[in-house]
């Protein structure tokens, strides 16, 4: 549903907003790791994060990626997903077609556009505090 991208997207989000919550900045090195990423890779979707105000970066010896609290729960997955992968899961095919919509359909259209309606529910209304909380509860897991 998501590209890797995007799913790196999301974890570093959240792995970034726990620490945030608990006054702390992040390297992009350690990141990586959380997310089993390859730094490279990470860097360049951090870069986008911070590029469209997602989440922030300071330089310097105390420097990191950080959010500010105060956004941590204003900041919803669907700007994670829109900054990263665009609207394609909002309007996308679910068999990939260019041209697929209500005059003219493919086999899932209909099924699919219950699935994607529902997604984007919860990406609208889900926040990266909800997230984090759970990290931090140890009710859910970034690694395996």
């Amino acid at each position: 549903m998501f590209s890797k991208s995007c799913e790196y997207a999301i974890k570093a989000a959240i792995f970034i907003a726990i620490n945030s919550l608990l006054d702390r900045k992040v390297g992009s090195v350690d990141i990586a790791k959380e997310i089993n990423s390859p730094e490279a890779f990470t860097a360049k979707i951090l870069q986008k994060l911070s590029k469209d105000g997602i989440i922030h970066s300071v330089r310097g010896v105390n420097g990191g990626f950080f959010i500010p609290k105060k956004l941590i729960s204003e900041i919803k997955l669907a700007q994670i997903v829109f900054a990263i992968d665009g609207d394609v899961a909002f309007k996308g095919c679910g068999l990939g077609m260019e041209k697929c919509n209500a005059n003219h359909p493919c086999p899932l259209h209909e099924k699919f556009m219950s699935i994607r309606n529902d997604l984007r529910q919860m990406l609208e209304t889900t926040n990266l505090e909800e997230l984090a909380v759970g990290l931090k509860s140890g009710e859910t897991f970034l690694k395996q």
